[in-house]
């Protein structure tokens, strides 16, 4: 039987970058993440050569800004885990999850394919974290 819901490239790249974050920061598990990179990385290619998907520059920006994003949520749920101001680092993993869903809709924006249409925005307290897209 095929899929009818396979991941798409943007969540493909996001879990990519997410992995890509395990295998460094979860070192003991280092062989089971480069696996699953090896994976990504050949589903990726298969997507980028069938579907004959151009990155544009805005989409490669995108690419960036997803990883940053995704980063910065490990720190902050890494802070959020040891008790250490929680409550805002939480609010502000809300808020970044918004970014790296608008991130992945500009990757799926270049490539074709569905988006994700719920995007929250970033708090008022939180507006150094806007992107200029």
């Amino acid at each position: 039987m095929n899929r009818k819901y396979l991941p798409t490239l943007a969540e493909l790249i996001d879990r990519l970058s997410i992995v890509q974050l395990k295998e460094v920061f979860l070192s003991d598990y280092k062989e089971e993440y480069t696996k699953e990179i090896k994976d990504i990385v050949h589903d990726i290619e298969i997507i980028l050569e069938e579907d004959q998907v151009y990155l544009n520059s805005q989409a490669i920006r995108a690419i960036i800004v997803l990883s940053q994003m995704n980063l910065h949520i490990w720190h902050n749920e890494s802070k959020a885990r040891t008790g250490k101001n929680g409550g805002e680092d939480l609010l502000l993993t809300h808020g970044l999850n918004g970014i790296r869903n608008t991130a992945k809709n500009k990757i799926q924006e270049a490539a074709g394919g569905r988006k994700d249409y719920k995007i929250d925005c970033l708090a008022a307290e939180f507006k150094e974290w806007e992107i200029s897209w």
